[in-house]
């Protein structure tokens, strides 16, 4: 197989995998913000999860911050792939600076 299609399907996994974590962190948080405002309790089993998606969301937002700069001079718009990036992580970064392939 060419090592162009390979990192292809690979970036193309990595994507939905990364879209559907951070989708899902921000539920949890949003869950747990609710759960504060309402006074209820949320199992403190889950606390090593909260901090894991915290440490993902805290990542994924300065790499969004680092797309949001470079993406003018790669003639991208700034808020468009910052999102982007937001959600697919570092591979949104490779993608922004990767000259050669167009994804």
């Amino acid at each position: 197989m060419d090592l162009k299609l390979i990192k292809k399907k690979i970036y193309t996994i990595v994507k939905i995998i990364s879209t559907v974590l951070i989708t899902s962190a921000i539920g949890l948080e949003s869950w747990n913000i609710y759960a504060l405002i309402t006074d209820t309790n949320v199992p403190s089993s889950l606390n090593p999860i909260f901090w894991i998606e915290r440490f993902a969301m805290t990542s994924h937002f300065i790499e969004g911050i680092i797309a949001a700069f470079y993406a003018p001079s790669r003639k991208k718009m700034p808020i468009k792939y910052a999102t982007y990036t937001f959600f697919v992580g570092t591979i949104g970064l490779l993608e922004l600076f990767d000259q050669q392939d167009n994804y």
